[in-house]
């Protein structure tokens, strides 16, 4: 299960937990601006795009994303869908886009998310897997940059896309439902409450937060959605990239998983392996993990973009704590 959101101070910032039982080995990769891209479908070779950063398993060379900005600031990230995921057979008509190269092919190609609508009228996302070992991850996903925000949900009817104005996914059930659902939260607020239970009635708030009281705080996608739509929605910080990025963990924070609380099999616990904040505006990569809450960073503009190599940086997984005496 995983949550993402995107927060906009004096830059726009898109990011994401990935919650799992376990990892299949993660780094921060860079794709530079002349990686040949070998689309699955096409016969023309990609090799000068968008450069793009993100975090990844690495096969063969190449990068599987989970989540990613490209050096014009759009970010793209996939999210669990699992039962209600389809994906197509490949078509004449349309131009065709494994579900495992849908990220690089839109921020390799997509300044913003105009173009990247665009691209997503005449694209059938199809069910061709990246190996064997790699079957078809049953996904939905979120693209964003400063001008808005919009989710692709790949199901048996049709592809949707969705305008998003929260600005945030989790898993299922479908995104209309999941905004639907906001509905039942309406009178919460930041404030403290009113009485207007029985307005003869000596009611107290008795606590600070008692204008949030019915905000979910389970683990489930749905309640995880409502949860960071109100954080998000009602959070404040300065611009200053400190600040902002400090407010944007917190954000995500509201919905971390801690190792015993969900259970997925027997011994088996469902965690957030790492939490990711992306400066989409400076093309900054950052990321905490469940052991190191100390947050890492990689700069896609510090490298080389011009070159044909993955650019690739191990997660720093172990916990750093600053020793002050």
């Amino acid at each position: 299960m995983c949550t993402a959101a995107t927060y906009k101070t004096r830059d726009f910032y898109f990011g994401r937990t990935l919650d799992y039982e376990f990892s299949y080995g993660d780094e921060i990769a860079i794709t530079p601006r002349n990686y040949p891209f070998h689309f699955r479908h096409s016969d023309r070779v990609l090799d000068r795009h968008y450069a793009i950063i993100g975090m990844a398993h690495i096969s063969d060379s190449y990068p599987l994303y989970y989540d990613a900005i490209n050096e014009k600031g759009l970010g793209m990230a996939g999210l669990n869908f699992v039962g209600n995921a389809t994906y197509a057979n490949p078509v004449s008509d349309k131009e065709n886009v494994a579900q495992f190269e849908f990220i690089p092919w839109i921020l390799s190609q997509c300044a913003t998310l105009e173009e990247a609508r665009q691209k997503l009228s005449c694209m059938n996302l199809t069910n061709s897997q990246f190996s064997e070992n790699f079957p078809c991850a049953q996904l939905h996903w979120i693209l964003a940059d400063t001008s808005g925000c919009i989710v692709v949900e790949s199901m048996k009817d049709e592809l949707h896309i969705y305008d998003n104005p929260v600005g945030v996914l989790t898993n299922n059930p479908p995104f209309p439902q999941q905004m639907f659902q906001l509905n039942n939260y309406q009178s919460l607020s930041p404030r403290q409450p009113e009485n207007t239970f029985a307005p003869e009635l000596s009611l107290q708030s008795y606590s600070r937060g008692m204008g949030a009281l019915g905000l979910p705080g389970d683990l489930s996608s749905a309640s995880r959605f409502a949860k960071v739509a109100f954080t998000k929605m009602n959070s404040r910080s300065g611009d200053s990239e400190l600040e902002s990025v400090s407010q944007f963990f917190h954000i995500l924070g509201s919905v971390d998983q801690q190792r015993g609380c969900c259970e997925v099999a027997e011994g088996k616990y469902e965690i957030t392996l790492y939490t990711s904040c992306c400066n989409t505006t400076k093309g900054i990569y950052y990321y905490t993990t469940y052991e190191n809450h100390q947050i890492s960073a990689v700069t896609m503009h510090h490298e080389n973009l011009d070159t044909d190599a993955l650019i690739r940086y191990p997660v720093l997984a172990k916990q750093q704590i600053y020793l002050q005496n």
